[in-house]
């Protein structure tokens, strides 16, 4: 494991580029099992989990061009399997998509428990009923196992909670089963919408991508797409924390506006100066206050992703700022480690905390619990006085392409130590 040393309290400037979703990326990937004809994604993000769903498609027999670059050749002439690697699945949540193209393909699926940030605590319910409304059964055992030996069938699904990776999960199923899907309460995420209209390159017909009710016609057989990604607004959003936190400017390109718009309202009620110019954010030196609430919502409301760095954020902001993540307590625990950088934290329960400022943070040695949070700290550890290590650092390149030779390109002091 690697650990990442930073000095603190350095002005961060300069321009940076974001890479394509990671949340569009993975999905995508699993769509490229639904045919045996070529598929190529551009501007593919160069994380570890990007790379996990490729080798978890090779395991499945399919050719994959152009691992760890930006841009990704996908062939599946033929799946030799319908288990994919134990070992890469319980390392990655998004392993999970691949249920609906292996039913689709082989009439069965076998999946081990997917990894990821907090397992425990995520089941893939949501996604095993909505494969179950088209005609797949459970099998017993000690894993998740499906069969659909009469091939899949449209359906109509009602899921419980608008799940994104649900929602795939049901998107990817319905694109080659027979007859018409109707998907409600459908998450409505950019990445959602990015999967629709790569299904729709695909030959799927949809409709209603973006809205809580989806119609999917599903077709015998899928062809070739190509698909350039759009830009990962997390990853814009986490630079423009970044660079408040440090008191820098930093001009950001490569996410669109629209996507966001959730996460610079919230940032805009901290005080954050910000400005869209030629398709480019640009963050200025800011006064931070607080503000009295922060809650995450589906979309397009503020995104639980966010949660962990607006929470160092507000640690640097003049007042009181309640934060409320109803989606995901285990973020807020990770962050209980910022009391000991002097931070003035109250966590009222597994979703609630509430945060003081400014207070001056002091560096020390964090560990990164989860993709998010694990960014929140190293974020914390550059706006803090002193030195600060944070390890593992891989668990923050699941989801953050060349995060030491970015900090460093803008002005932070880092090193790696291996080991």
């Amino acid at each position: 494991m690697a650990t990442l040393h930073i000095e603190g309290g350095r002005r961060l400037e300069g321009r940076i580029e974001v890479d394509g979703n990671k949340n569009a990326a993975l999905p995508l990937l699993a769509a490229c099992l639904l045919t045996d004809e070529a598929c190529v994604l551009s501007n593919v993000p160069r994380i570890r989990d990007v790379e996990a769903m490729c080798r978890l498609l090779v395991s499945l027999g399919a050719e994959v061009d152009g691992i760890g670059t930006t841009e990704l050749r996908v062939q599946c002439t033929r799946l030799t399997t319908d288990e994919p690697d134990r070992a890469l699945v319980g390392t990655l949540r998004g392993s999970v998509l691949l249920l609906g193209p292996l039913l689709a393909r082989r009439g069965r699926a076998r999946l081990a428990p997917p990894g990821g940030d907090f397992p425990a605590r995520r089941t893939i319910q949501a996604h095993v009923q909505a494969l179950t409304a088209m005609g797949a059964r459970n099998v017993d055992g000690a894993d998740y196992a499906l069969d659909a030996p009469d091939g899949l069938r449209g359906g109509s699904i009602y899921l419980e909670e608008a799940s994104v990776t649900g929602t795939e999960t049901a998107l990817l199923a319905a694109a080659t089963a027979r007859g018409a899907t109707e998907i409600r309460h459908a998450a409505c995420e950019p990445h959602v919408v990015e999967l629709a209209r790569f299904l729709r390159a695909m030959g799927v017909e949809i409709a209603g991508e973006g809205t809580p009710t989806i119609r999917v016609e599903g077709v015998s057989v899928a062809r070739g797409a190509s698909r350039r990604l759009d830009g990962d607004y997390i990853e814009a959003g986490t630079w423009a924390v970044v660079a408040a936190l440090t008191g820098g400017q930093v001009e950001i390109g490569g996410a669109r506006p629209e996507d966001l718009e959730p996460i610079l309202a919230v940032l805009g009620r901290l005080g954050v100066r910000w400005s869209f110019d030629a398709g480019r954010l640009r963050v200025e030196p800011s006064t931070l206050s607080g503000t009295a609430r922060i809650t995450t919502a589906p979309w397009p409301g503020f995104p639980s992703d966010m949660v962990s760095l607006t929470t160092v954020l507000a640690t640097q902001a003049a007042g009181r700022t309640l934060i409320h993540d109803w989606m995901y307590e285990l973020r807020l625990f990770a962050l209980e480690q910022l009391s000991g950088m002097n931070a003035d934290l109250f966590l009222c329960d597994p979703h609630r905390i509430i945060v003081t400022g400014p207070r001056r943070l002091r560096g020390r040695t964090l560990d990164s619990r989860d993709l998010r949070s694990g960014m929140a700290l190293i974020a914390a550890a550059l706006a803090a006085e002193g030195a600060s290590r944070v390890r593992p650092l891989e668990t923050v390149e699941r989801g953050y392409a060349r995060v030491v030779e970015r900090l460093r390109a803008l002005g932070a002091e880092v090193d790696v130590e291996e080991g």
